[in-house]
C-alpha cells in the first residue's frame, strides 16, 4: 500500500482504506515523496494542481501530526510556496495564526498547534521579505500564546520565531524588541529544550538587530549567565554561541548596520565582560545579589563561559588572532591568576583545563604554524614575566601572605602556558625547530627557569613541557638532559632544584620511548649514578631529605622506561635499593615505630612510596628481567609494606595527620604494584591484603565520601545512553568532565563525589613518565584518594576468583551491611565502590573462567544486587543490572537464570514506580546480552512483550529509555531466536519516532539503538523481495529518514550507522543520491560523534562504490556562500574536503578512518583521474607558509626546463588556493599542517603503486599515443609534478615529512628508471631531473641531520645510482659525492659526542655501508654486461674520462669499504648467534655497534648484511684471494701466528672471509624461526656463486667433504622453501659451481696420486675417492654421497617445475594448458642448468659408480624431454629440447666403458634409454605422444652414437625404422624436411653397414619426391628446401654406394638433376624458388662431373637430349657472370670521390 504514497497529491481515497495506525506512516511516506519532488520542481510542474495540494496540506495541520510529520509538513508547505505561486500563502499564515491563537490547551489539540506553528516557522523561514508585514500579527500572536503555553508549545514557538528572524533579517526590526522580550523570559526557562531554542532566537537577533549588541549588551551578558546556572550541554553550547557572536559583534558591527552607542566598545570591556562569568558567575551584574564569595565558582558557567571565549574568538577569525595574540593570551592567563577563579584545589584545575581548552582550541585550530611560533614565543614572554614576579617576590620576601598570592597566582598562569607551549610544539614537530635555534630568544632557557620555582605544580608542568620539546625535537632530548644533570650538580643544596631538575629528567627520561633515535645508553647509567647518590645522601640533610628521597626514586621509576637494555645491569643493585627501603622484619618494624617522629616517618614513607613507584616502573617496562626468583625478592618488601600499613592508624595518630597523604601514597603503589604481579605469588597474604583492600573502597577509615572513577569503566560500553557518558565523546571533553559526571538533566544526580575531570599532574608525579595517547598528551592523574579506590578496586577484582569460598561469602555479606549502616550520600558512595568491586570481581571471574561457588554466595550477590536495582541513582541501578547479567554468565546455570528472570518479570508487573521499572528493565536486557540468545530463550517471549509494554509508557520518557535500551540488549545478542519479534518491535520504534517530542533525546537515541540491533536481527534478508521483507525495509528507511531529520545530533549519528548497516545489507535500496549530499552536510558538525559516524559510514560506502560516492559529492561543489556555508564541499569535491579534515581533527579514530576512506578512494578513482588527485596533492604539499620552502619549490620549477610554463601555472593556482578570497579576509585558510603533509606523500606512494599493473603509465610515447586516442591519463604525463612534489617533501623542516619524501622520490625513481625518452633515443626521462634528485638529497648529508634522515637519503642514493638514469660522469658525481661525504662518518669513533643512542650510529653506518654496497653490486655487473650502458661522459669529443665507468668511482675507495664491509658482517654473524652462546660475544662491542645496544642494533644488522655480503663476495671473485692478504691483515688479528710464514696466514684469512659468507648464507637460508625474504634468499645464493667462481674456493670448499655435501643440501632446502624462479636459478648455479669443484678435485687427486703414498690418503677425509664416487662396487651411500645430494637437488627442480617427473606423486597425467603457460624463458633456463649438471654426474663416479647414475639421469632427461615436446604443443621448448638432446648425445659419446668388463651393462642401459624415448612417441589416453621432429632427433643422436649396440636389437631398429618413415610421410614440409637432414646427418656419421637398413627404408622414397618435383616444381621456400636437402641426400647416397652400383644411382640422379635447369627464354621470367632450383642443380651437375668422370660421360653420351641442356645451361651461367662483372667495375668507377680542388699542406694522417 505504501506505494501508494508516492503520487503529487494524497491519494486519500488509499488512505481512507488503510488502518488508522498506518495512516501516519502513509501520509509521511507521502510528504518525503512530495518534498523530494517539490525540491526539484518548476512552477510549471505544479501549476494545476497547487491549489488542491495547498488544501490537503493545511488540513494536515489538524490532523494532530507527530514531530517529524509536522516538520516535514511545515518544510513542504513552504516549499511549495516557494517553487509555486504565493498567493495562498497568507491564507494560510492566516490560517495557522488562528490556530496559535486558539484557546484550546487541551492535550489532544497541542500537535495541531504545534503543527501550525512549525508551519509558520517554515514559512517565514523560506519565504523571507515575500511575506509582507504579516510578520507583525504572527510574533504578536506567538508572543501571546507563549503566556500560556506547556513546555513543548513553547519550544516551538522559539524554533518559529528564530526561522522568522532568519528569514526576514532586517525588514523584521520593528517587531524584534517584542521578540526579545519574549526570547528573554525564555532563556531562564525550567526546560532545557526551551532555553536552548531561546538561545537560537537570540543568536538570530544579535545577527539582525543593531541594538542587541549594543544598549542591551550588559543585560544579554548578564541574561546569558543565568541561562548558563544548571544548563545542560545543548543549552550551553548555545548559550555560549549567542554570547561568543554577540562579544564579536559588539566589538565588530556588521557592515551597513549604523550602531545604537554613541562610542564603540573596547576590547578590554568585551573580555571584561567575559572573564566576570568566568570568575564571578556574572551575577556581579545584579544589584541585589553581591558577588558569589563562600560558594565558589558556578561550574556550569564556567564551562558556558569557556565555549563563549572559544565561540567569539572564532568568530572574530584568526587573522584578528594573530593579531592581538599579545592581549588574549595575557587576558586569559590573567584569569587563572585571579584567586577568585580558583578558590579549592579542584576550582583550580578546572579553572585551568578550562583556560587550556580555551588556548588550544583557538591556537591550535585557528593558526597557521608561522602564526604558531609567534604564540609559543608570546607565551614564553608571559613565562618570563611571571618568573620575574617571582623573583621580585622572593626577593622582598617582606609581606609573606601577599608573595604567597603572588605564588599561587604565577603558579596557574605558568602551569597554564606551559601546557599551551608543549602542545603547540607537539603538533609543530620538527618544524619548531625556530624556537630553539636561537638559545637567547628560544623556548627552552624561560621552560628551564620554571623547574626551580617554589610551586610543584609549575615545577611539573615545565617538566611536561621539556618532555613535549624533545618529542617535538629528538635533537634537543640528549643536550636537555646533560643541562638538567649540570644544572643538578650546580643546585645540589637547593630544595627546588633538586626537585625541578629530576621530574624534568624523569619527564624527558619517559619520552624517550616517543624518539625513534633514543638517547647515548651513557645517561642511563649517569642518572642511576645520580639517584643513587641522592638516595645515599638524603639522609645527610634534613632539610633536603624529602626532595632527594622523592627524586631519587623518581629518577629511577623513570630509567626503568629505558627498558630492560639499560636496567639489566643495574638489577642487582635495584633489588639491594629496594631492600634497604623497607624494614627487614617485624622487629625493625616496631623499633621505627616507637623511635620515629613526624618528620622522619614523612621521608619514611615517601621514600617506599617512591620504592614501589620505582618496582612498578619495573614491572611495566622490563618484562624480560622478571624471573621468578626476582618477583621472590621483590615480595619480601611488599610484605614489609602490608605489614607496615596494618599499623599506620596508629602512627598517624601519633604523629599528625599530615602523613595521610604519605600512606595512601604507599597503599596506591602497593595495590598497584601487586596488580601487575602473577595473583598465586602472593597467595599467603590474601587475608591481611583483603582486609587493606575492603576496608579501602568501603570507606572504614575514611571520613570523606570519595566514589571511584571506575564504575563508568565497568558498566558496558553500549549504556552510555542511559549514563549520558556519550559527553566523553565530544570535543569539549576536557571542559564538560568538570559537572557533568555530577549532574545529567537537572536532578538526576549521577556520581555525587566523582573526581572525574580534575586530573592533574601534581596529583602524582610519576605520571610524568606515563604513556599517554596521542590525542591527550597531557598525563591527568586523579587526586589521590580517588586513584587508591580505583587501585584496590582493580586489585580486589584480580584475587577475588582465587579466594576460598567461605571469603568470598563473608565479603559478599559484609558489603550488605556496610550499605545497610551507611546513610544518604556516604551510603550511596559505599555502594558506589562497591559495586564497582562487584563487577570487577565478576568480570575477573568470567575472563579466568572461574565458578562463582556453593549457593549461599550466590545468594549473597543477588541480594547485594537487588539492593541497588532499586536505588535512586542511575549508574547504581546501571551497575546493579550490568552485575545481575556478570552473575548470570558466571553462573552458567539455567535454573539460576530463570529465578533472576522471573524476580524482574514480577516486579515489572506490580511495580508501578520508575526506579524498579527502570532497573528491572535493564536487569532483563543484561541478562539476555550476557547468557545469549540460545541460553535465555524461554524467557524472550515474556521479556521482549514487558519491554514493548514499558516502551510506550509516554508518562515517564526515563522509562521508555532504559525499556528500549533493554529491548536493543536482547535484539542484539537473540540472534535467529529474535527473528519472529522484529516485525512488532519494528513497528514499535517507528509508532514511536512518529510521536515522541524531539526533546526527548534519550528516547530517540535509544529508538535508533533498537532499530540498529533490528537491522542486524534481519540482516541479509534485508535484500528480499517477498512483502514482509519490503515492508520491513520501509520501515526501516522511514525510521532514518525520521531520525536524520531530528534536530540532535546523537540521534543523527544514530541515523548515520542505521542506513550505514542499511548499506551493508541492502545496498541496492540505499540512495546514496540523498545520503552523499546528507553525509556531507554533517561532516561540517561540531559534534564528534556526528562526525566519527559520518565518517565510519563513508569508510564502508566507498569501499564498494568510490566512484558513486564521490561524482555525487562533486555536485555539491559550488561558488554559493550558502552551499559552500552548509556543505563545506568545493571544487576539490569530498577527498578535499576529508584531507582538510584531516588536519582540524584531533581524535585518533576519526583520522584513521578519514585516512582509510581516503585511501579506498584512491585505490579505485586515482588511476582514472591522476590529474586531479596529483593537483588535490600538489596544493597540500606544496602549501607552506615558510619562504624557505617557497624557495625550494622556485628552485624546482626552475630545474624543469621544458615545464617551467606548467610550472608557473601551478604556482599560481598555489596561490589561489591558499590565500582567502577578498571578502573573508578575517578567517584565513591555514595551510595543511606536516601529518597531513606526511600522509599526502604516502598517498602520492600508493597512487604509484595503483599504476603499476599498467604498463602505459611508465611509458611516455604510449602514454601519449593513448592520451590522443582518448584513454585516460597516465602517471609518466605528471612526472615533473611527481619530483616536484617528493622534492618539497624531501627538502621540508619536518623530518617524519623529509622521510616520506625521500621514501616516494626512492619510489619514483625505482619505477621511472627505465622509462624512454622519445624524443631522445637511447635516454631515459628521468636524465632531465638529475639536478631535483641531488638537491633533494644533498641537504640529507649536513652535519646536524637525524641518522634516520641521512640513512633514508643512503637508500635514495644507491637506487639513483644503481638505476643506470645517470649515464654522464659529471652528473653520477653530484650524487656520488653525497656518498663519498658520508664515509667519513664511518671512521668517527664511538668517542664523539653523541646526540642519539648508539644503536642510530649503527643505523646510520650500515646505511652507508649498504648503500655503497649496492653501487658496487650494481659497478661491477655492469662492467661485465653490456658494454652499452658503461658511463659515458657528457661530451662525446672529451678525453678525460674516458674509459672511466662507474667501477671506476668506486675503486677508489674499495680497500676502505671492504674491510668494513667485513666487519659489519663480522658483527652480523655474532649477533645472530643464538642467546645461550651470548657469552661469546665481545665485551666491548663490535665495528659498529655498542656492547649496550646489541638488541636495538640487530634489526639494522637484519636490513643490511644481505647487500653487504654479496658486495664483499664480489670484491673477493673480482680481487681475487690470492692477493687479499696485503689488504686486510691487522698485526693484531687473532689468525695471525707470531712465527707462521706468511702464507699460512694468508690461506686462513682468506678461509676464514670464506667460511664467514657461506656461514652467514647457510645460517639465514636454514634459520627455522625467521621466513627469509625472496630476494634475501637470491642474494645470498649469488654471493655463494660469486665465491665459488673463483678456483680458489672451489678448491677450499671441496677439500671438506662435509662443507660440501651441506651445502648442497642447503640449496635442497633452499629451492624447498623459496618458490621463485630467479632464486631456483641461482641456486642452479651454486650447484653447478659445486659440482666444479668436485671435477677440480678430482683432477688434482688423479695429478697427486701418483706422488702420494696409500697410508696418507687413508688418514685423511677425502671429498671423492680418487677413481670418484662409486669405487669398484659402484654402491652409491645416501647421506655420505655427493653425487646423490646432487641429484637431490636436480630432481627437486625438475619435480617443482614439471611435476609429471615426480617419482613420488600420483600419476597426474599430462596436462598441456599448465605446460604452456608456466614456461617461461627463465623456466627453460633453469631446466637447461638442472640437464647440463645432470650430465656432469657421470664423471665424479667411477665406472661402476656411473653405470649406477646413469639410470636415473637418463630417466630424467628422457621424462622431461617427453614433457617439453607432446605433439599438441603448440610452441615446444626449442631450448629445453636441444639441451636435452646434446646431453644424451654427450652421455652416449663417452668411451670410458669401451674395454670394460662392464660394457654389457652399458649397451643394456642404452638400449633401455631408446626403448624409453620409443615408448614416449606412442600416444595414450593421457599423452599424445611425442612430436616427430623431436622424437626422430633423438633416436638418431641415439643411433649415430650407439649404431652397432641398437642393430644388434630388431625390436629396436624396427621403430627407429618406422620412424624415418612416418616423419617422411608426415604432412608437414618441415618435419620433412627435418627427416631429410637428419637422415643426411645418419648416413654420413655412420658405417654403411650400420646404415643399410634405413638406407633401403629412405632411398625409394627420396627419389620417388625428386621425380615428383620434376614434374611439379614447389612453390614455396619451405617445399624448395625440402628438394634442395633431398638433392643432398641422394648425392651423399651416391658417395657411400659401391663403385659397382654407382653407375646406376647416377643413371637415375642426373636426368632428375638436368630436369630441373631452366632455358634461357624460362630463366628470365622465372621466379625467385625456380631460378634458386636451377642454380643448385647446375652446380651439383658441374660438381658431379670432375667427382665421377668416367660415369658421367658413359651416361652423357648415352642421352644427347640431357647433354645439349647441360650445355645450354653452362653457357648461360657464364654469360650471366661475365655480365655482372662488367656491372661491378662501372659502379666502382663511379663511386670514386672527385679530387678536391684545395689540396691541404699538413698532411693528418697521423691522427687517425
Amino acid at each position: 500500500m505504501m506505494e501508494l504514497a508516492h503520487s503529487l497529491l494524497l491519494n486519500e481515497e488509499a488512505l481512507s482504506k488503510i488502518p488508522d495506525n498506518k495512516k501516519p506512516v502513509f501520509v509521511f511516506e507521502w510528504l518525503r515523496f512530495l518534498d523530494k519532488v517539490l525540491s526539484a520542481a518548476q512552477k510549471s510542474d505544479i501549476k494545476e494542481k497547487q491549489k488542491q495540494l495547498v488544501e490537503q496540506l493545511i488540513n494536515q495541520i489538524s490532523e494532530s501530526p507527530g514531530p517529524p510529520t509536522r516538520k516535514l509538513l511545515a518544510r513542504c508547505l513552504a516549499m511549495l510556496f516557494s517553487v509555486g505561486d504565493s498567493f495562498a500563502m497568507f491564507e494560510a499564515i492566516n490560517k495557522c495564526n488562528e490556530i496559535a491563537r486558539s484557546k484550546d490547551d487541551s492535550p489532544s489539540y497541542l500537535p495541531t498547534r504545534l503543527a501550525a506553528v512549525a508551519c509558520l516557522g517554515g514559512i517565514y523561514e523560506k519565504m523571507g521579505r515575500m511575506t509582507g508585514r504579516s510578520y507583525e500579527d504572527t510574533i504578536q500572536s506567538l508572543i501571546k500564546a507563549l503566556k500560556y503555553a506547556e513546555s513543548q508549545y513553547r519550544g516551538e514557538i522559539m524554533m518559529t520565531l528564530e526561522k522568522i528572524v532568519k528569514g526576514l533579517g532586517s525588514a523584521g526590526i520593528h517587531s524584534y524588541k517584542d521578540v526579545y522580550k519574549a526570547a528573554k523570559a525564555a532563556m531562564t526557562d525550567r526546560t532545557m529544550a526551551v532555553r536552548t531554542a531561546a538561545a537560537k532566537v537570540m543568536y538570530q537577533l544579535v545577527n539582525e538587530a543593531p541594538f542587541m549588541s549594543a544598549t542591551e549588551l550588559e543585560t544579554i551578558v548578564s541574561l546569558c549567565y543565568r541561562a548558563l546556572d544548571g544548563s545542560n550541554y545543548d543549552a550551553r553550547y548555545a548559550v555560549a554561541e549567542v554570547l561568543g557572536n554577540l562579544c564579536a559583534t559588539a566589538l565588530n558591527p556588521k557592515p551597513g548596520t549604523t550602531p545604537a552607542r554613541s562610542k564603540p566598545i573596547k576590547l578590554e570591556d568585551v573580555l571584561g565582560l567575559l572573564s566576570a562569568g568566568f570568575l564571578r558567575g556574572g551575577f556581579g551584574f545584579l544589584k541585589s545579589s553581591s558577588s558569589s564569595s563562600g560558594a565558589g565558582v558556578n561550574r556550569e558557567i564556567r564551562v558556558g563561559v569557556t565555549h563563549a571565549y572559544v565561540e567569539f574568538i572564532k568568530c572574530m577569525g584568526g587573522l584578528w588572532l594573530e593579531r592581538n595574540i599579545s592581549v588574549f593570551l595575557n587576558h586569559i592567563l590573567e584569569m587563572v591568576a585571579n584567586p577568585r577563579a580558583t578558590p579549592t584545589h579542584v576550582d583550580a584545575v578546572y579553572a585551568r583545563k578550562c583556560v587550556s581548552f580555551i588556548m588550544r582550541s583557538v591556537i591550535g585550530g585557528l593558526l597557521g604554524e608561522k602564526a604558531q611560533i609567534s604564540a609559543a614565543k608570546e607565551i614564553c614572554q608571559i613565562i618570563i614575566k611571571q618568573m620575574n614576579v617571582i623573583g621580585e617576590a622572593s626577593a622582598d620576601n617582606m609581606d609573606s601572605k601577599s608573595s604567597n598570592a603572588e605564588i599561587a597566582g604565577s603558579q596557574h598562569v605558568l602551569v597554564c602556558a606551559l601546557h599551551e607551549l608543549g602542545c603547540l610544539v607537539l603538533s609543530l614537530g620538527t618544524s619548531a625547530s625556530p624556537l630553539v635555534a636561537e638559545p637567547a630568544s628560544g623556548i627552552i632557557e624561560p621552560v628551564v627557569s620554571v623547574l626551580i620555582h617554589p610551586s610543584a605544580a609549575a615545577r611539573l608542568s615545565a617538566s611536561w613541557c621539556l618532555g613535549s620539546i624533545s618529542v617535538a625535537l629528538p635533537s634537543q632530548l640528549t643536550p636537555l638532559v646533560d643541562r638538567c644533570i649540570e644544572r643538578m650538580n650546580k643546585l645540589k643544596s637547593s630544595p627546588e632544584a633538586v626537585s625541578g631538575y629530576s621530574s624534568a629528567l624523569t619527564a624527558l627520561l619517559g619520552r624517550v620511548y616517543q624518539c625513534p633515535l633514543g638517547i647515548p645508553h651513557a645517561k642511563g647509567k649517569q642518572i642511576f649514578n645520580i639517584a643513587e647518590e641522592l638516595l645515599r645522601t638524603a639522609s645527610q640533610n634534613s632539610r633536603l631529605s624529602l626532595q632527594r628521597t622523592q627524586s631519587g626514586w623518581l629518577l629511577l621509576g623513570a630509567l626503568m622506561t629505558l627498558g630492560s637494555p639499560v636496567i639489566k645491569g643495574h638489577l642487582p643493585r635495584m633489588l639491594l635499593l629496594w631492600r634497604n627501603a623497607f624494614p627487614r622484619s617485624t622487629k625493625e618494624l616496631e623499633s621505627e615505630k616507637a623511635r620515629g617522629d613526624s618528620f622522619t616517618w614523612q621521608v619514611t614513607l615517601e621514600g617506599r612510596a617512591g620504592a614501589l613507584g620505582a618496582m612498578l616502573s619495573f614491572l611495566q617496562h622490563c618484562r624480560e628481567l622478571i624471573t621468578e626468583d626476582v618477583i621472590r625478592r621483590l615480595l619480601a618488601p611488599l610484605e614489609c609494606t602490608l605489614t607496615m600499613l596494618a599499623h599506620m592508624t596508629g602512627v598517624i595518630k601519633m604523629n599528625g595527620t599530615h602523613l595521610k597523604a604519605s600512606a595512601a601514597m604507599v597503599r596506591l603503589r602497593l595495590y598497584d604494584v601487586l596488580s601487575m604481579l602473577p595473583p598465586q605469588s602472593y597467595e599467603g597474604t590474601y587475608t591481611s591484603l583483603l582486609r587493606e583492600l575492603v576496608a579501602e573502597f568501603t570507606l572504614t577509615d575514611n571520613p570523606a565520601n570519595t566514589t571511584t572513577s571506575l564504575l563508568r569503566a565497568m558498566c558496558h560500553v553500549d549504556d552510555s545512553v542511559i549514563l549520558g557518558s556519550w559527553l566523553q565523546e565530544t570535543d569539549h571533553k576536557a571542559v564538560e568532565d568538570q559537572y557533568e559526571p555530577n549532574r545529567r538533566v537537572n536532578t538526576d544526580i549521577l556520581q555525587p563525589n566523582s573526581a572525574s575531570g580534575s586530573g592533574a599532574l601534581e596529583h602524582d608525579s610519576h605520571s610524568l613518565f606515563c604513556r599517554c595517547p596521542p590525542s591527550d598528551p597531557i598525563p591527568g592523574p586523579l587526586p589521590l584518594g580517588v586513584a587508591v579506590i580505583d587501585s584496590s578496586v582493580r586489585l580486589y577484582g584480580l584475587i577475588f576468583p582465587r579466594v576460598a569460598h567461605k571469603h568470598r561469602y563473608q565479603m559478599l555479606q559484609h558489603f550488605n551491611d556496610c550499605i545497610k549502616h551507611a546513610k544518604s550520600t556516604r551510603q550511596q558512595a559505599v555502594q558506589m565502590n562497591i559495586f564497582t568491586a562487584v563487577l570487577c570481581a565478576l568480570k575477573s571471574l568470567a575472563d579466568t573462567k572461574t565458578k562463582m561457588g556453593p549457593d549461599e554466595v550466590k545468594k549473597a550477590a543477588f541480594n547485594l544486587i537487588l539492593g541497588a536495582l532499586s536505588s535512586t541513582n542511575p549508574i547504581l541501578r546501571c551497575a546493579a543490572g550490568e552485575a545481575l547479567g556478570r552473575m548470570a554468565q558466571v553462573v552458567g546455570d539455567s535454573k539460576f537464570i530463570a529465578e533472576m528472570a522471573q524476580y524482574s518479570f514480577d516486579k515489572l508487573k506490580s511495580a508501578r514506580d520508575v526506579v524498579s521499572r527502570t532497573g528491572n528493565s535493564l536487569a532483563l536486557g543484561c541478562l539476555h546480552r550476557y547468557v545469549g540468545g540460545m541460553g535465555s530463550g524461554q524467557h524472550l517471549n515474556t521479556s521482549v512483550s514487558i519491554l514493548l509494554a514499558l516502551a510506550q509508557d509516554f508518562n515517564s520518557p526515563v522509562v521508555q529509555v532504559w525499556a528500549l535500551h533493554a529491548l536493543a540488549l536482547i535484539a542484539d545478542s537473540g540472534g535467529p531466536m529474535f527473528r519472529g519479534y522484529v516485525e512488532p518491535t519494528l513497528s514499535l520504534v517507528l509508532q514511536l519516532l512518529l510521536s515522541v517530542p524531539p526533546t526527548t533525546v534519550d528516547v530517540h537515541q535509544c529508538l535508533g539503538k533498537c532499530l540498529s540491533a533490528l537491522i542486524t536481527s534481519i540482516g541479509p534478508e534485508l535484500q528480499g523481495n517477498s512483502g514482509s521483507i519490503a515492508t520491513a525495509r520501509l520501515s526501516c528507511l522511514v525510521c532514518c529518514a525520521i531520525m536524520q531529520d531530528h534536530s540532535d545530533s546523537l540521534v543523527q549519528a544514530e541515523a548515520v550507522a542505521c542506513l550505514q548497516q542499511l548499506h551493508m545489507f541492502a545496498p541496492r535500496h540505499v540512495n546514496l543520491g540523498t545520503l552523499v549530499p546528507h553525509l556531507c552536510e554533517k561532516l561540517v558538525s561540531s559534534h564528534l560523534l556526528l562526525r566519527r559516524a559520518v565518517v565510519a559510514c563513508l569508510r564502508q560506502l566507498v569501499t564498494r562504490e568510490a566512484h558513486e560516492v564521490s561524482s555525487h559529492a562533486l555536485t555539491l561543489a559550488s561558488d554559493e556562500a550558502d552551499k559552500i556555508e552548509k556543505y563545506g564541499i568545493t571544487d576539490t569535491g569530498l577527498e578535499g574536503k576529508l584531507f582538510g579534515m584531516c588536519d582540524t581533527e584531533v581524535d585518533g579514530k576519526l583520522i584513521s578512518d578519514l585516512q582509510d576512506t581516503l585511501d579506498s578512494l584512491l585505490q579505485t578513482l586515482a588511476t582514472r583521474n591522476l590529474t586531479r588527485w596529483l593537483n588535490l596533492l600538489r596544493e597540500i604539499l606544496s602549501s607552506s607558509t615558510d619562504a624557505t620552502s617557497n624557495q625550494q619549490e622556485d628552485a624546482v620549477g626552475d630545474n624543469n626546463g621544458d615545464n617551467d610554463d606548467d610550472d608557473d601555472e601551478g604556482n599560481e593556482n598555489d596561490a589561489a588556493e591558499f590565500t582567502a578570497p577578498e571578502a573573508d579576509v578575517t578567517h584565513p585558510t591555514v595551510a595543511p599542517r606536516w601529518p597531513t603533509r606526511v600522509f599526502a606523500t604516502d598517498c602520492l606512494k600508493k597512487i604509484i603503486q595503483c599504476c603499476e599493473d599498467d604498463n602505459t603509465h611508465f611509458d611516455l610515447e604510449i602514454a601519449r599515443d593513448a592520451k590522443k586516442d582518448g584513454k585516460g591519463d597516465f602517471l609518466v604525463l605528471h612526472l615533473s609534478e611527481l619530483v616536484r612534489m617528493s622534492f618539497i617533501a624531501a627538502t621540508s623542516d619536518s623530518n617524519q615529512l623529509r622521510l616520506a619524501g625521500l621514501s616516494a622520490l626512492q619510489d619514483i625513481i625505482t619505477k621511472f628508471c627505465n622509462a624512454p625518452e622519445p624524443e631522445f633515443p637511447g635516454h631515459v626521462i628521468l636524465e632531465q631531473f638529475q639536478a631535483q634528485v641531488s638537491a633533494a638529497l644533498r641537504p640529507a648529508f649536513s652535519t646536524e641531520t637525524p641518522s634516520d634522515v641521512t640513512a633514508a637519503a643512503c637508500d635514495v642514493c644507491s637506487t639513483w645510482i644503481g638505476s643506470g638514469v645517470a649515464r654522464d660522469l659529471n652528473d653520477l658525481r653530484r650524487v656520488h659525492q653525497l656518498l663519498v661525504s658520508s664515509l667519513g662518518k664511518l671512521n668517527a669513533g664511538k668517542s664523539q659526542c653523541a646526540l642519539y643512542n648508539e644503536s642510530a650510529s649503527t643505523m646510520e653506518k650500515l646505511a652507508v655501508l649498504r648503500a655503497w654496497a649496492e653501487v658496487y653490486i650494481v659497478a661491477v655487473s655492469r662492467e661485465h654486461g653490456n658494454p652499452d650502458t658503461l658511463l659515458k661522459s657528457s661530451d662525446e669529443d672529451d678525453f678525460d674520462n674516458s674509459g672511466e665507468s662507474l667501477l671506476t668511482l668506486v675503486q677508489s675507495e674499495l680497500p676502505t669499504l671492504s674491510q668494513n664491509w667485513f666487519h659489519a658482517l663480522k658483527d652480523h654473524a655474532l649477533l645472530s648467534l643464538p642467546v645461550e652462546y651470548s657469552g661469546q660475544l665481545p665485551s666491548e662491542g663490535g665495528a659498529f655497534y655498542h656492547v649496550d645496544t646489541i638488541d636495538s642494533a640487530r634489526p639494522h644488522y637484519r636490513k643490511s648484511w644481505p647487500s653487504i655480503l654479496h658486495a664483499l663476495a664480489i670484491w673477493l671473485k673480482e680481487a681475487g684471494f690470492a692477493k687479499l692478504n696485503k689488504d686486510m691483515g691487522q698485526p693484531g688479528d687473532e689468525t695471525q701466528q707470531i712465527n707462521a710464514p706468511a702464507n699460512l696466514y694468508s690461506e686462513e684469512a682468506n678461509a676464514e672471509r670464506l667460511y664467514l659468507i657461506i656461514g652467514i648464507c647457510v645460517e639465514a637460508m636454514c634459520n627455522t624461526t625467521i621466513q627469509l625474504p625472496e630476494h634475501t634468499a637470491e642474494t645470498c645464493l649469488h654471493a655463494i656463486h660469486a665465491l665459488l667462481e673463483s678456483p680458489w674456493a672451489r678448491a677450499q670448499v671441496a677439500k671438506d667433504p662435509v662443507l660440501y655435501r651441506e651445502l648442497l643440501n642447503v640449496m635442497h632446502r633452499v629451492f624447498l622453501t623459496h618458490s621463485g624462479v630467479k632464486v631456483h636459478l641461482a641456486v642452479m648455479d651454486v650447484v653447478r659451481c659445486v659440482v666444479k669443484a668436485a671435477q677440480e678435485h678430482l683432477e688434482f687427486l688423479k695429478q697427486t696420486e701418483e706422488s702420494k703414498s696409500e697410508s696418507e690418503t687413508k688418514d685423511k677425509k677425502i671429498l671423492l675417492p680418487p677413481g670418484g664416487e662409486g669405487g669398484d662396487t659402484g654402491e652409491i651411500i645416501p647421506g655420505q654421497s655427493i653425487v646423490f645430494a646432487t641429484l637431490e637437488v636436480c630432481l627437486g627442480v625438475l619435480s617443482r617445475r614439471v611435476p609429471a617427473l615426480n617419482p613420488a606423486a600420483q600419476s597426474t597425467g599430462f596436462q598441456v594448458p599448465t605446460r604452456s603457460t608456466q614456461m617461461t624463458d627463465d623456466i627453460s633456463q633453469l631446466l637447461c642448468n638442472v640437464v647440463q649438471v645432470l650430465t656432469e654426474l657421470p664423471n665424479l663416479c667411477s665406472v661402476p659408480g656411473s653405470l649406477s647414475v646413469l639410470p636415473t639421469i637418463f630417466h630424467l632427461i628422457c621424462g622431461l624431454l617427453k614433457e617439453m615436446s607432446p605433439k599438441t604443443m603448440d610452441k615446444q621448448n626449442s631450448s629445453v629440447i636441444t639441451v636435452c638432446i646434446n646431453c644424451i648425445r654427450t652421455l652416449l659419446s663417452s668411451k670410458r666403458y669401451h674395454g670394460e668388463k662392464r660394457l654389457a651393462d652399458w649397451n643394456k642401459l642404452i638400449q633401455s634409454s631408446l626403448a624409453t624415448v620409443i615408448q614416449s612417441s606412442i600416444s595414450d589416453t593421457d599423452y599424445p605422444g611425442m612430436d616427430d621432429t623431436t622424437y626422430l632427433y633423438t633416436i638418431t643422436v641415439f643411433i649415430i652414437c650407439a649404431a652397432q649396440v641398437i642393430n644388434k636389437t630388431p625390436v629396436l631398429v624396427k621403430p627407429c625404422l618406422k620412424a624415418y618413415l612416418d616423419c617422411w610421410q608426415s604432412d608437414s614440409t618441415q618435419v620433412r624436411l627435418k627427416c631429410c637432414q637428419l637422415f643426411t646427418t645418419l648416413i654420413s656419421q655412420i658405417t654403411p653397414t650400420d646404415a643399410m637398413g634405413y638406407i633401403h627404408v629412405m632411398a625409394p622414397k627420396i627419389i620417388d619426391y625428386l621425380y615428383t618435383c620434376s614434374t611439379t616444381p614447389p612453390n614455396s621456400e619451405c617445399e624448395k628446401d625440402l628438394l634442395l636437402a633431398a638433392i643432398n641426400t641422394f648425392e651423399m647416397l651416391i658417395g657411400i654406394a659401391e663403385e659397382s652400383k654407382r653407375i646406376t644411382l647416377l643413371t637415375v640422379f642426373l636426368p632428375i638433376l638436368v630436369s630441373y635447369l631452366l632455358d634461357e627464354k624460362s630463366l628470365q621470367s622465372a621466379n625467385k624458388i625456380s631460378r634458386k632450383i636451377h642454380d643448385e642443380s647446375l652446380t651439383h651437375l658441374m660438381k658431379i662431373g670432375p667427382q665421377y668422370p668416367t660415369q658421367f660421360r658413359i651416361i652423357m653420351t648415352s642421352q644427347t637430349e640431357l647433354k645439349a641442356r647441360l650445355e645450354a645451361a653452362i653457357k648461360l651461367n657464364q654469360e650471366t657472370k661475365s655480365a655482372m662483372l662488367k656491372a661491378q667495375e662501372k659502379a666502382k668507377i663511379a663511386a670514386q670521390p672527385a679530387k678536391p680542388t684545395i689540396t691541404l699542406k699538413t698532411n693528418f694522417g697521423s691522427f687517425a
